[in-house]
C-alpha cells in the first residue's frame, strides 16, 4: 500500500469518526412524467474534502482494500458503467448513477450500524464498507437485483480504532428507474436489513424505522397559515405565512432533518418534467445547506470554507443523467450518461470543484 493510499484511508475513518460534522440529507421522487429521481446533499465542516468526479467504465476491475491495509478482498469485473463522487479517495464512492438508471449513495449511520468482524480466512468474500456503492453500481440495474445479491458478499470495516473498535460505518440508500427506493442498514455485527423508503426521504442515525415511526409526532402540522381565532377574550392571530407548520423542527440533527425534508418534499407540486423536478429536488436540499460555523462549539475555529455543505448531487434515473453543485459553485452541472460510451470510455477521476469554471457548460467524455 502507498504512503498516499494509507493517507486516504485515514482520512476515511476520520471523517467517519466526525460524528457531529458529517450529515447527509436525502430525498427521492416521481415527476409527473414518469421520471425518478434521487438526491442528496453531503456535509463535512473540518477541511475541503476535494471531492472528485469519477466515470468508470464498463468491465472496470475491482478489489477492495481490508483492514489489513492492502487490496485482498473481493475482486469483481464491473457489468456497467457509473459516474459518481467519490469521497477522499477514488475509490469510495459516496454517491453515483450508472447506465442502467441505477443511483447508489452512503451516508453516515454512526451508533447504529454494526458489521460483521472482518475474518482473514473470508478475505475473497470481503467488501470494505467504502466500497459498497461501487458494488452496486457496477453490478446491478434494479433495487431487487441488489437485494438479491446482497448475502454473496460479506460488508466489513475499512478498519479499526486503536482500541480495537471498528470505525463508525454507513447506512445506504438504492433507487431505480422504475421507482425502486430501498435502505440497507448492516446492525448487530453484520445483520442485514432491507427496508422499502416510501417516504422518499433519507438520513442519519438512528435506524430508518425510528424516523418513520418518528414522523407520528408530527401528525399534527399542516401546510399553509392556521386561522386566526378567539379563546376566551384574547384574539389568536397568525404572525405569517406558514403557521400551520408551527413546530417544524430547524435543526440539522438527522431526526430533525427527516422530518423537515418529509414535510418539504411531499408539500411541494409535483414537477411535470425531468428538469423542472430537477430544478425542484435542487431547491429543497437548499433548505439543508450548513453555513460553516453552526457545528462548532464555541472557541472552536472553523476552517476556511464557504459551507459545510461541500456539494449536493441529483440523479434522472429515468433520463440517465447525473447533475451537482457545489460548494464554491452554485450553478448545476450535468454529466448525460447517454453521451458516453462506457464500452471505450477510459477511467476519469477529475476535481469535483474548479473555481475558474464558470459552469455553464455540459461536461462531455468521449
Amino acid at each position: 500500500m502507498t504512503k498516499n493510499t494509507l493517507l486516504a484511508l485515514a482520512l476515511a475513518g476520520a471523517m467517519l469518526t466526525g460524528q457531529s460534522l458529517y450529515a447527509c440529507t436525502g430525498i427521492a421522487f416521481k415527476t409527473e412524467d414518469g421520471t425518478a429521481i434521487a438526491g442528496r446533499s453531503i456535509e463535512w465542516g473540518y477541511y475541503d474534502l476535494n471531492s472528485k468526479l469519477v466515470i468508470m467504465p464498463r468491465g472496470a476491475e475491482f478489489q477492495s482494500y481490508t483492514s489489513e491495509g492492502k487490496k485482498n478482498g473481493l475482486k469483481w469485473k464491473g457489468k456497467y458503467g457509473f459516474t459518481g463522487v467519490a469521497l477522499v479517495y477514488e475509490d469510495f464512492i459516496g454517491e453515483g448513477v450508472n447506465e442502467a438508471g441505477l443511483n447508489a449513495g452512503m451516508f453516515y449511520f454512526s451508533g447504529y450500524g454494526s458489521l460483521s468482524k472482518y475474518n482473514p480466512k473470508k478475505a475473497s468474500k470481503s467488501l470494505a464498507d467504502m466500497y459498497l456503492v461501487s458494488w452496486i453500481l457496477s453490478n446491478f440495474s434494479t433495487v431487487e437485483e441488489v437485494k438479491a445479491n446482497l448475502h454473496k458478499i460479506t460488508v466489513v470495516p475499512i478498519g479499526y480504532e486503536k482500541d480495537g473498535q471498528p470505525l463508525p460505518t454507513a447506512h445506504w440508500r438504492v433507487t431505480d428507474a422504475k421507482g425502486g427506493n430501498i435502505v440497507i442498514e448492516i446492525t448487530d455485527g453484520g445483520k442485514v436489513n432491507v427496508y422499502d423508503n416510501k417516504a422518499g426521504v433519507f438520513t442519519n442515525s438512528p435506524e430508518f424505522p425510528w424516523h418513520i415511526t418518528n414522523l407520528n409526532n408530527y401528525v399534527n402540522l399542516e401546510t399553509g397559515t392556521a386561522k386566526n381565532r378567539k379563546m376566551g377574550d384574547t384574539e389568536l392571530k397568525s404572525l405569517g405565512g406558514t403557521s400551520s407548520l408551527l413546530g417544524l423542527p430547524g435543526d440539522y440533527t438527522p431526526p430533525s432533518r427527516f422530518v423537515r425534508a418529509f414535510f418539504a418534499l411531499h408539500s411541494a407540486p409535483k414537477a411535470k418534467t425531468a428538469v423542472a423536478g430537477i430544478k425542484q429536488g435542487f431547491q429543497i436540499l437548499k433548505a439543508f445547506t450548513i453555513p460553516i460555523g453552526e457545528e462548532f462549539a464555541p472557541g472552536q475555529e472553523a476552517p476556511n470554507m464557504p459551507s459545510a455543505t461541500q456539494w449536493t448531487a441529483f440523479s434522472n434515473l429515468s433520463g440517465k443523467e447525473f447533475y451537482y453543485t457545489t460548494m464554491y459553485n452554485p450553478t448545476i452541472r450535468k454529466i448525460d450518461l447517454n453521451k458516453i460510451d462506457f464500452s471505450t470510455v477510459k477511467k476519469y477521476v477529475l476535481p469535483l470543484e474548479n473555481k475558474t469554471d464558470p459552469g455553464f457548460q455540459e461536461i462531455y467524455f468521449n
